[in-house]
């Protein structure tokens, strides 16, 4: 894989960081739904009020100048909303890259935890998560009125903020 440069999103992000969104609910979630009238545009709209909200929280995966996926956490709490890679870069490690980055991150703000969520019946992100060591703690209805309700999987990992002594000569 080519080099990937993790850094923050700039305001010149944001078109490009919503349309990867769109893209990857487009390939995993909607699938999973039944399909009404005016749901994808609500969903683009959705994303694009997302990416604006949280931009200032928001990491970018960027190879050779171009945004390949984007993770985002919480203002309030150490959550992560949305982890998202270009269709196209999925398989790579670029999500697996953001979402350590991200705990790092979270880590540094004093995090011992790490709570996300996602679709159960999207099992390819279940398992992601599970492959990094987090754990499934409840499932519940997302409570999105625009579509049936789906099932959400609430994970949570163990974080391990760097503790220690530092030597002399350091």
């Amino acid at each position: 894989m080519r080099s990937v440069l993790i850094r923050n999103a700039e305001p010149g992000d944001a078109r490009i960081l919503a349309d990867i969104a769109y893209r990857s609910w487009e390939k995993g979630i909607l699938p999973l739904l039944t399909e009404t009238q005016g749901l994808r545009d609500a969903e683009q709209h959705r994303l694009r009020r997302a990416v604006a909200e949280t931009l200032s929280r928001i990491i970018v995966a960027d190879q050779d100048g171009i945004p390949m996926g984007w993770c985002s956490r919480s203002a309030r709490r150490a959550y992560i909303p949305f982890l998202f890679v270009a269709p196209e870069s999925q398989g790579q490690g670029i999500g697996s890259m953001l979402l350590r980055r991200m705990e790092s991150v979270l880590e540094l703000l004093g995090a011992s935890r790490v709570q996300l969520e996602t679709p159960a019946d999207h099992i390819r992100a279940v398992r992601f998560y599970e492959r990094q060591g987090y754990r499934i703690l409840a499932m519940r209805p997302d409570g999105r009125a625009m579509h049936e309700p789906l099932m959400s999987v609430h994970l949570e990992k163990k974080l391990h903020p760097f503790e220690g002594d530092l030597n002399d000569e350091d």
